[in-house]
């Protein structure tokens, strides 16, 4: 089980919330003995980029040695934008 705010990894793409996998988050809320997890995702001044109740197989710890990466995120979650920064086609 994660404990609360732990930070964690993203497994896959979130299209709805415009998070990729690899985006990292902050668990701040744990359900059921860790079968679920709300996880905070914010952008680089701390402001709140999603907050969405994921499964424990949709997020992992990070690892030792795992660097963090930065990335432009779309203001609103309608907005998506690529690993790139460049928006997606709908």
């Amino acid at each position: 089980m994660i404990a609360e705010h732990s930070m964690v990894v993203l497994n896959n793409d979130k299209p709805a919330s415009g998070l990729f996998a690899g985006d990292v988050g902050a668990v701040v809320h744990v359900y059921a003995s860790g079968s679920a997890y709300e996880v905070e995702f914010v952008d680089g001044d701390g402001s709140t980029v999603a907050c969405i109740t994921l499964d424990a197989k949709e997020v992992r710890t990070i690892d030792r040695g795992e660097l963090l990466h930065t990335r432009r995120h779309a203001e609103g979650t309608n907005k998506m934008l690529d690993r790139s920064g460049d928006p997606t086609e709908s």
